[in-house]
């Protein structure tokens, strides 16, 4: 069971953030890369399924297109 101790006031949370860590240009550029073609291979596999697939994950065959039709840096 904790202890606390009603006599002294409550202590603020302290405002420190953790600074983000800052990545080389060029492996950003890296991740960029293999995030824009992993989102092609995702849309290349979305437009292959049949409708019965596309019913079986809620998705409808016009959202498919208009998924599909979305250039691969969006």
């Amino acid at each position: 069971m904790p202890a606390f101790d009603l006599l002294l006031p409550p202590q603020p949370y302290s405002t420190w953030r953790p600074q983000r860590r800052r990545i080389h240009p060029i492996a950003a550029a890296w991740v960029l890369l293999a995030t824009w073609i992993e989102r092609a291979r995702q849309r290349n596999a979305l437009a292959a399924l049949n409708d019965d697939q596309l019913r079986d994950i809620g998705i409808t065959r016009l959202d498919a297109a208009r998924e599909c039709c979305k250039p691969f840096w969006r």
